[in-house]
Parts: structure tokens; sequence; C-alpha cells
């Protein structure tokens, strides 16, 4: 069996890898991407990330985006994020977004993955899972990037604040808040929050 071979056997549908990753498998891991890339094997889907393209009746499917970002990061501590989360609060935000925010403890700034804008935010903690008291800080956070009115949102954003669980929303601001998020919520907490 050859090297190029043995490295097909290695590749999974849907799988994204790193260049470094397919390195351990080939003894020429550039003459073998350029190969593979050629066979449509594998497809280029961002800065040293390649994928193992899924076949569908309707044609190939896209990465998973979590598989993306995983792979991009090396790293499986991040959180995805859809602005359009911030709908879910109720509080009239029903703008639709196209670049999903990765929180994470390795890189900052927009790269395309996949044909795809991405918003990495290194953050010195990340939650494992999106809660709506995460959701509310990082929408006060976030405050002026909303297309909606600020004035309209802010209100409502601190009277839903006002009914969630207030232990988990004081670890939300604590773990994750901003310094102005913690300034906004003061009040609705009816007491200093400290800074992290």
């Amino acid at each position: 069996m050859t090297a190029l071979n043995a490295l097909k056997k290695r590749l999974r549908p849907g799988q994204v890898y790193r260049r470094k990753e397919l390195a351990r498998w080939s003894n020429a891991v550039d003459r073998h991407l350029r190969l593979l890339l050629e066979e449509g094997r594998l497809e280029k889907v961002g800065p040293g990330l390649y994928m193992a393209p899924r076949k569908t009746r309707f044609g190939s499917a896209p990465a998973r985006p979590e598989k993306l970002v995983e792979s991009f990061l090396g790293d499986d501590r991040f959180l995805l994020v859809l602005p359009n989360a911030y709908n879910s609060l109720g509080l009239g935000t029903t703008q639709l977004y196209n670049e999903p925010v990765v929180y994470n403890r390795k890189r900052h700034g927009r790269f395309e993955l996949d044909g795809r804008p991405y918003d990495f935010r290194m953050r010195g903690s990340v939650p494992s899972g999106l809660s709506e008291e995460f959701l509310l800080v990082d929408l006060l956070h976030n405050l002026d990037r909303l297309p909606e009115d600020k004035a309209a949102v802010l209100p409502k954003a601190l009277k839903r604040a006002g009914g969630m669980d207030r232990t988990r929303l004081v670890r939300a601001v604590r773990d994750y808040g901003s310094a102005r998020a913690r300034r906004l919520l003061e009040p609705v907490l009816a007491e200093p929050l400290a800074a992290a």
C-alpha cells in the first residue's frame, strides 16, 4: 500500500483536519495534500484546515461549525454563539446575523472558515454552554453592535434581568461580564458587583 493510500484510509467524511495532524500520517504531506485536493478527497476550509467532504444526495455537505472551530483552535474549550440567540431573550431583537462569535482562549480576530466569516474573541474564561444569563450579559456588553435601537432594548434587558435567577445572573456577570455589563446591571441587582 502506498503512503498516499494509507493516508486516504484515515480520512473520514465530514471530519476536519489540521495540516499538522495529516503530517503525522504522511511522509510528504504537502505533495499528498495537493493530490488529495486535486482528487476532491479533501477541501481546503481555512488556514491550515482541510475537510474530507461528506456527500449527501444534494451534493457535498458543509463542515459542521463546531468541528471547524475546534480544529482551527486545536482546542475544544470555546463557545460558539450565533447572535440571533439574543432574539430568544424576548427583548425585541429580531435581526438575523451572519457572523457567529466564538468565545475562546486562543485566538482573536475575524477569520473565514469554509467560506463563512467567524468573529473570534479571546476571553479568560468561557462558559461550557449558553444560558439566558450569559446571553443577557453578552447582549449588554455588545449593545453598541446591535442594529436595533439601543434605547428601546436596554430597558427591556434590565427588566428581564430583574426576573432572572439572581445567583446565576451574578455568577454570569462575575465570570463573563465586562465593566459595562456590571455597571448596567448594578441597579437591577441592588448591590455593587465586584470586578472579576
